[in-house]
């Protein structure tokens, strides 16, 4: 065998390094916090979307022998004032604030990934124009603007309570992803990709997006914290999801009145309001320690 060769086969033999994506799974697993943080997510959606399917009551039952019972077998969670399951409508709401929450999380990481990698790409007017509607919507009042616009939130309209909550979410990610964008362009890969005649597009979704995928991805997972909390202020003020329909903002306006005298309309809900974004705020620091360990290092 010559020389040539035996080099060959020993690199075939050697192992290969983790790609990037399994190390940063493997670091996130690694982390407590990352595996609690999980796990607690997880259960809170089994709980969320098959609670219901074993629960003998769906959210807009009403058991008219049962006014503002507490937790009993017939009842897991006690009842409403109106009769109504305290169990299944708090599973109800836990499902349209994680619905909400996602949703309006991507929605602005995407937003926020596109428009500040266009303005950095680009720079000139189109920075300036992309720029100026940035600053702009950080100005603007957001709970008054959604106050103007609730009345279009009515029943099964929820999907543009989560567009015009995306709209506030966005702006001060797309600043930071502006600021590498400007840097990443004059890397050689970007400036080789140029020469070739790549259109500039292109450039963008294969070259510079994706090498702000770890800030986006983090920045993702602490936006559906902000979103869940955000809609369930909103709501509570009754300018989020709107009735028939429920949600965690809902639930504890309603609750928050019999909250004294009748604790489990109101502590069933906000305690899984707190589990819940606990465990996704858990998620977010164990991704960003997985996508850069030294900044683990430094606290």
């Amino acid at each position: 065998m010559t020389l040539a060769e035996e080099e060959l086969a020993e690199e075939l033999t050697l192992p290969r390094a983790p790609s990037r994506a399994r190390t940063v799974t493997r670091d996130f697993f690694r982390s407590g916090q990352g595996r609690i943080g999980f796990a607690v997510l997880a259960l809170m959606f089994v709980l969320a979307f098959a609670g219901p399917l074993v629960s003998p009551w769906t959210y807009t039952d009403k058991d008219f022998t049962a006014f503002l019972q507490p937790p009993s077998p017939r009842h897991w969670f006690g009842t409403l004032q109106t009769g109504a399951d305290v169990f299944a409508v708090t599973l109800r709401g836990m499902q349209k604030s994680l619905v909400v929450g996602l949703l309006a999380a991507l929605v602005s990481t995407a937003l926020a990934a596109v428009v500040g990698a266009f303005a950095g790409y680009f720079l000139g007017w189109t920075d300036r124009a992309l720029s100026w509607v940035t600053d702009l919507l950080l100005v603007l009042p957001a709970f008054l603007i959604l106050a103007i616009m609730s009345p279009l939130f009515g029943s099964g309209q929820w999907p543009l309570f989560v567009i015009m909550l995306a709209l506030f979410l966005w702006m001060v990610t797309s600043k930071i992803v502006r600021g590498m964008s400007i840097s990443l362009k004059e890397r050689e890969f970007v400036r080789a990709a140029r020469y070739m005649g790549v259109p500039p597009v292109r450039i963008i979704f294969r070259h510079v997006i994706p090498n702000l995928s770890s800030l986006l991805i983090v920045d993702a997972t602490l936006n559906v914290s902000t979103a869940i909390l955000t809609e369930t202020s909103l709501s509570y003020f009754g300018l989020g999801i709107q009735p028939p329909d429920v949600s965690f903002g809902t639930l504890i306006a309603d609750g928050s009145k019999t909250a004294v005298y009748a604790p489990w309309t109101f502590w069933f809900v906000a305690g899984l309001l707190v589990v819940t974004v606990l465990a996704v705020n858990l998620i977010g620091d164990a991704l960003r320690d997985a996508f850069d360990p030294s900044a683990k290092g430094g606290r």
